[in-house]
C-alpha cells in the first residue's frame, strides 16, 4: 500500500504536540486503539524528534511522521528518528526535492493555484491545505479540485467533529489532519480512554461517511 493510499484509508491524521516524552508511546497506543494507524508529531517543541523515536521504536503498527517541518534539516532529523513522512504548514521546494529524492512522503501546504502547480511539478499526489478554515474550507478545495484533479487534499486547521463529515464528504479529500482526537488539555492530563474514544467516534463517521 502506497502513503497515499493508507493515508485515504485511515482518512485521518492527528495533528500532535508532545511536550513530553514519556506520553509518546501511551498516545500512539490510544489512537490505534481507536482505529487510526497515522500520526503526525509536529516539530514545535524541543523533543519531537525523541517522540518520533520512542514511537517508531516501540509501536511498529503506527506510521508516525513530523509535521510543522520548515527546512531540509528537519526533515533530516525527523526521518534520522523514526519519521515515514514529512509535512509541512508551507511549500519548501528544497525540503520536498529530498525527500522526494530520498523516498520519503511528504505533505507540503498549498493553497493558491500557484502553490498547487508547483507542488504538482515536484510530482506530489497528496498536498496540505492550511490553514483551511481561513483559506475558505471545503468550498475551496472543491473550486480547486476541479482545475487540479490529479492531487487530494489533506485540509487541516478548523476541522473538528463536527465538520468531518463536510470534508470527508468530498472525494477532493485524501484524509483530514485532526487535532481534536488528541488535544493539548487531553495529553497533559495522559486521558487516553477519551482519546480512544474521540479516535473510534472519528474512525466510525469517516467510514459511515465514505460508502
Amino acid at each position: 500500500m502506497t502513503f497515499s493510499e493508507k493515508v485515504y484509508k485511515t482518512g485521518i491524521v492527528p495533528v500532535v504536540v508532545l511536550n513530553r516524552v514519556e506520553d509518546a508511546v501511551p498516545l500512539a497506543d490510544a489512537l490505534l486503539k481507536g482505529g487510526i494507524d497515522l500520526m503526525e508529531i509536529t516539530f514545535r517543541t524541543e523533543c519531537a524528534a525523541e517522540c518520533i523515536s520512542a514511537i517508531s521504536e516501540n509501536v511498529p503498527d503506527m506510521t508516525v511522521g513530523a509535521g510543522t517541518v520548515l527546512n531540509v534539516e528537519q526533515a533530516k532529523l525527523a526521518v534520522k528518528n523514526g519519521a515515514k513522512f514529512i509535512v509541512s504548514p508551507g511549500l519548501d521546494e528544497e525540503t520536498v526535492r529530498w525527500a522526494v529524492e530520498n523516498d520519503i512522503p511528504v505533505v507540503p501546504g498549498a493553497v493558491t493555484p500557484t502553490e498547487i502547480m508547483k507542488a504538482i511539478d515536484l510530482g506530489l499526489k497528496v498536498i496540505k491545505f492550511f490553514p483551511a478554515d481561513v483559506y475558505g474550507g471545503i468550498k475551496a478545495i472543491k473550486a480547486l479540485s476541479a482545475p487540479f484533479g490529479q492531487v487530494k487534499f489533506l485540509p487541516t486547521g478548523g476541522v473538528s467533529e463536527a465538520n468531518l463529515k463536510d470534508f470527508i464528504g468530498s472525494s477532493a479529500v485524501a484524509a483530514v489532519g485532526g487535532s481534536w482526537v488528541c488535544k493539548k488539555d487531553d495529553i497533559i492530563n495522559q486521558d487516553w480512554d477519551k482519546i480512544t474514544a474521540l479516535s473510534a467516534n472519528a474512525v466510525k463517521i469517516i467510514k459511515e461517511t465514505r460508502v
